[in-house]
C-alpha cells in the first residue's frame, strides 16, 4: 500500500499511520493543507475492508476539508482521521482515549471533531490526552444541527437554480440514510411540505420517518430509481457511481454525505444529464462552521445565519459553472483553489 502512488493522493502534508496494540486502535491521520490554518477535520470510524480502503477514504475526506474550510470562509486548513473497525462493538473510552495521544503528537497541526462512528461522547475522552479537539461533550455542541440546516439552505438554493421553485411545497425529496443529521434533514423537508421517500440500514429509523414525517420507504438500492425531484445523499459517500449514476431520476443532487461522487467523471455524467449537483463539501460544511462558532460565548443566531450563507456560496458556484462551461464540482474546486492561491503566494 503506497501512499504516494495512490490515485487519491494530491501532495497532502502529511499522512500518519497510529497503532495502539493494547486498545486495538489503527488509524490514520491525513493532513491535506495547512495554508489556512491548523487542519481541521473530523474522525470517522468504519469497518473498511481493507488498509487501502480507509487510506483512499482519508485521503479523499482530507482534501475535501481543505476545500470546505476555504469556501466556508474559516481560519482552518482540511485534515482528516478514520479508525478502522466497527464503531458498534469495537470502540472502546480506551481506544478513544489512545486516539487522543494519536492526534496530540501531531502538535496542533491536526484538530479532530466527531464524524461517521464518532460522537461528542468519543470527543470527551479523546480530549483527555489532547486539546486539540472539537465537539467534546459538556464543553462544546452537537455540530450535527447545523450540518442539517446547512443541507436543507442549501437544497432550498439548488431547487430555485433548477426547478425555479420558491419554496419546497410538493417538491419530491430522496433522502438515502437517516441518522443523526440525514433525520433532521428530513424533518426540515417535511416541515416546508416536501413529500419524502426514503431510505436507511436501520428499518426503526425508516419506521419513525414513516410515523412522524408522512415519508414512503423502499429498498436501499430502489432509492435511485425513485421518481423524484431531489436526490439527497446523507449515507457514505460514493453512492453516485457506475452503477448508479444513470439511474437517478432526479433533477437535482444535492444532500450531507461527503465524497458522493465516487470519481470526478461521475460529476460530468450528472451534467451531461441536465442533475445539478451542490457540490458535498460545500453543502455540507454547517458543521464545521457552526464548530468554529462553538464556545463559551456561543451565539447561535451568528452561528446558523453564518451556516445560511452556504446558500449564496452554492448560487456562487452555480453561475460560475454557467460562466465558465463546467460541471458543478469543477467549478467548486477552482472556486476554493481561488481562496487558497493568494495566501500560497504571499508566503513565498
Amino acid at each position: 500500500m503506497s501512499v504516494f502512488s495512490s490515485e487519491s493522493f494530491d501532495d497532502h502534508e502529511h499522512v500518519a499511520f497510529g497503532c495502539d496494540a493494547e486498545t486495538g486502535l489503527r488509524a490514520i491521520i491525513a493532513v491535506h493543507s495547512t495554508v489556512l490554518g491548523p487542519a481541521l477535520g473530523g474522525c470517522r470510524m468504519w469497518a473498511y475492508a481493507s488498509d487501502a480502503e480507509a487510506l483512499t477514504d482519508v485521503l479523499r475526506l482530507s482534501r475535501g476539508m481543505s476545500f470546505k474550510n476555504a469556501l466556508a470562509d474559516l481560519p482552518w486548513g482540511g485534515g482528516k482521521s478514520v479508525l478502522i473497525g466497527n464503531a458498534k462493538t469495537d470502540k472502546t473510552p480506551a481506544m478513544m482515549r489512545a486516539m487522543g495521544r494519536f492526534v496530540d503528537s501531531l502538535g496542533g497541526r491536526y484538530i479532530t471533531a466527531e464524524d461517521v462512528g464518532t460522537s461528542p461522547d468519543d470527543m470527551f475522552e479523546m480530549a483527555k490526552e489532547t486539546k486539540h479537539v472539537r465537539g467534546v461533550k459538556g464543553v462544546g455542541f452537537d455540530p450535527s444541527p447545523g450540518t442539517a440546516y446547512g443541507v436543507f439552505k442549501g437544497i432550498e438554493a439548488s431547487v430555485r437554480e433548477r426547478l425555479g421553485a420558491t419554496d419546497l411545497k410538493g417538491i419530491r425529496v430522496a433522502v438515502q440514510g437517516l441518522g443523526h443529521v440525514g433525520y433532521d434533514v428530513a424533518r426540515q423537508l417535511h416541515a416546508a411540505g416536501a413529500e419524502l421517500t426514503v431510505t436507511d440500514i436501520d428499518s426503526a429509523a425508516v419506521q419513525k420517518a414513516e410515523a412522524e414525517l408522512n415519508a414512503t420507504a423502499v429498498g436501499l438500492d430502489a432509492i435511485y430509481d425513485a421518481d423524484v425531484d431531489v436526490y439527497t445523499p446523507c449515507a457514505l459517500g460514493a453512492t453516485i457511481n457506475d452503477a448508479t449514476v444513470d439511474r437517478i431520476r432526479a433533477s437535482v443532487v444535492a444532500g450531507a454525505a461527503n465524497n458522493q461522487l465516487a470519481e470526478d467523471r461521475h460529476g460530468d455524467r450528472l451534467a451531461e444529464r441536465g442533475i445539478l449537483y451542490a457540490p458535498d463539501y460545500v453543502i455540507n460544511a454547517g458543521g464545521v462552521i457552526h464548530i468554529y462558532h462553538e464556545g463559551p460565548n456561543f451565539d447561535r443566531k451568528a452561528a446558523f445565519d453564518h451556516i445560511g450563507g452556504i446558500a449564496n456560496t452554492l448560487t456562487r458556484i452555480f453561475a460560475r459553472a454557467k460562466r465558465d462551461g463546467v460541471a458543478t464540482h469543477v467549478a467548486a474546486d477552482r472556486q476554493a483553489q481561488d481562496r487558497l492561491r493568494p495566501v500560497a503566494h504571499a508566503a513565498e
